[in-house]
């Protein structure tokens, strides 16, 4: 109730103070206009296309795309998607320029993403202020949605746990099946990297494993030098990067100094293609959805729209994340009797539930926060032919 009370002034206060000047408002009360639910409606997904997570926006695009083209027309809605590129090395202005891009365009009811932590950040005021819901397929960071200091406004939601699940799954599982007496924490001084390190130092320091922190530049490609700092008898160096191939990088660079640790790598280093050192660790927050039976036919039809590609981990929950923009255009839609606005949208997405949940299960958002409820992280080891098998 308080958030529900919260978010009404907020917007009371935003169109208050937009109204406060002849051009402001006129503004403000275009964006708000209901617009026909027959007409085309644009669906943005905001995520690194280029730079070193670009393999993000091209697996997260491929599945985002697949289900707009399979779920619009049986909801009686005609929609356009688009991809709006935040490539990670350039901080929080493209995801900024961007929202301003979409709160102009009066077609754009809701959005995807972005995708990262960082970028969500720095562009979930301006979808507020313009009662624009913006939904994440990936971004994890604990803050976007809890603690006193939240970085989200509550017109952010994510379909996928955050870190405060991750970091004590990563952790528990050091310290329960790997055994680990010393890790090495290596953050990237950026939103996602060092809010994972801090949730997984904690749950380690409780559990008596001596931790050692390094810290390195978001821009780093030789990580020679940090390797040096890694203890010769340090067991695991947790990497929680959003580019694969740095964490492979880094796991090569342990073995030619000689060092035994292994990398244990966030949902963000979680890609095959790139990072395939055997004997390494990556948690993600979806599980391989090849072994779901309930899974199979959207797999199928998925692999017909992309040959050749590969079902991945973070391709699915960017479906999901379609599934309930679009239930909730359509919910409003019939509120509306055939008139929508992003406000109504916003409005509904809360109450959207999927009974068949692409990650298995049934999907719902937790009432006290916009996160979804009972979701969890998975572990997987790199086998020696590169693949990844499901440890924990």
């Amino acid at each position: 109730m308080k958030k529900s009370i919260g978010l009404a002034l907020a917007i009371l206060a935003i169109t208050s103070v937009a109204a406060g000047t002849a051009s402001g408002g006129h503004k403000v009360a275009a964006r708000s206009q209901a617009v026909s639910c027959t007409s085309t409606i644009t669906l943005p997904l905001v995520t690194p296309v280029t730079g070193g997570a670009g393999f993000l926006g091209a697996e997260q695009g491929a599945w985002a795309k697949y289900a707009v083209q399979t779920l619009a027309k049986p909801l009686g809605l005609k929609v356009k998607f688009v991809l709006g590129d935040t490539p990670v090395e350039q901080g929080p202005a493209p995801a900024q320029a961007l929202a301003q891009k979409y709160v102009a365009d009066k077609s754009v009811l809701v959005v995807l993403g972005p995708s990262t932590s960082g970028a969500v950040a720095a562009s979930s005021t301006t979808y507020l202020q313009a009662k624009i819901a913006h939904i994440s397929p990936s971004a994890t960071r604990t803050s976007l949605t809890q603690g006193s200091a939240r970085e989200a406004t509550p017109a952010f939601f994510r379909v996928v746990p955050g870190d405060y699940i991750q970091g004590p799954t990563d952790a528990h599982y050091m310290i329960n099946s790997l055994h680990v007496k010393k890790v090495v924490l290596l953050d990237f001084q950026e939103p996602y990297s060092v809010g994972l390190s801090d949730a997984v130092s904690t749950v380690l320091k409780a559990g008596g494993v001596s931790v050692t922190r390094l810290s390195a530049p978001n821009t780093t490609t030789d990580y020679s030098a940090y390797v040096t700092k890694v203890p010769s008898d340090a067991d695991i160096v947790f990497f929680p990067t959003q580019k694969p191939g740095d964490a492979q990088t880094f796991a090569q660079q342990l073995i030619e100094q000689g060092k035994k640790a292994k990398v244990f790598g966030g949902d963000g280093s979680n890609d095959a293609s790139a990072f395939k050192a055997a004997g390494s660790y990556v948690s993600n927050f979806a599980p391989d959805i090849t072994g779901l039976k309930a899974d199979a036919s959207i797999i199928s039809g998925w692999k017909k729209a992309n040959p050749g590609k590969s079902v991945g981990s973070f391709g699915p929950p960017s479906y999901g994340a379609v599934q309930i923009a679009l239930n909730a255009i359509h919910l409003a839609c019939v509120q509306g009797h055939g008139k929508v606005t992003r406000q109504t949208v916003l409005q509904n997405i809360k109450k959207v539930k999927i009974k068949n949940w692409i990650l298995g299960g049934s999907f719902k958002f937790s009432t006290k926060t916009n996160d979804p409820l009972n979701a969890k992280f998975y572990i997987f080891q790199i086998q020696s032919n590169g693949s990844y098998k499901l440890v924990g």
